[in-house]
């Protein structure tokens, strides 16, 4: 799948993202846009060749660098931290079910709305942590407390951390707060 995402900054400080891709199974190409932390708005054209799709993605970039919009590098992006406290050091199948569910949960809220991309988990002992790249942190942490509630995952078991682009291991807890003890990915 071919896919592009870019963002640009408004005069008012709000960040609206533009992307596209072509869905080869279905043989269409969508467009879908927005501000970056509300469900965006989706155009799609169907029945759409590969060759075709190669010539409208190469338009869609060049119509968005002419409109102002770039991508913004992993390295200008924030790290956010979905943790989950489990009942056992390795993980049990139910929690290898939780890991599974968040991270689609997390993937497809994210995508609808720009505010970034699930890049990995891992499991911890007695953790289980799921690593994000978000352009604006303080909107993907509202984010990650919606989807995750709203797909009915342990609430009161999350714990969510935010690092800055310039130190992606500083991570900071920003859910719950406040922190009653520093946040640990161990």
């Amino acid at each position: 799948m071919n896919f592009l995402r870019l963002y640009k900054r408004l005069d008012d400080g709000t960040l609206v993202f533009r992307e596209a891709w072509f869905d080869e199974d279905y043989a269409q190409f969508v467009v879908n846009h927005g501000t970056v932390g509300h469900q965006s708005t989706t155009q799609d054209t169907r029945d759409v060749t590969a060759e075709t799709a190669g010539a409208l993605l190469d338009a869609f970039a060049v119509q968005c660098a002419e409109d102002g919009y770039s991508d913004i590098p992993p390295a200008e992006q924030s790290t956010v931290v979905a943790q989950y406290a489990l009942k056992t050091a390795a993980g049990s199948e139910r929690d290898r079910y939780l890991e599974d569910k968040a991270k689609r949960a997390i993937t497809e809220y994210f995508a609808w709305r720009g505010l970034g991309t699930v890049e990995r988990s891992e499991f911890a002992p007695h953790k289980l942590n799921i690593f994000c790249l978000a352009p604006d942190a303080a909107k993907a942490v509202a984010g990650l407390k919606v989807c995750l509630r709203e797909a009915k995952l342990d609430y009161t078991k999350l714990t969510i951390a935010v690092a800055p682009p310039e130190d992606p291991e500083a991570l900071k807890q920003k859910h719950p707060l406040p922190a009653k003890t520093p946040f640990s990915l161990g």
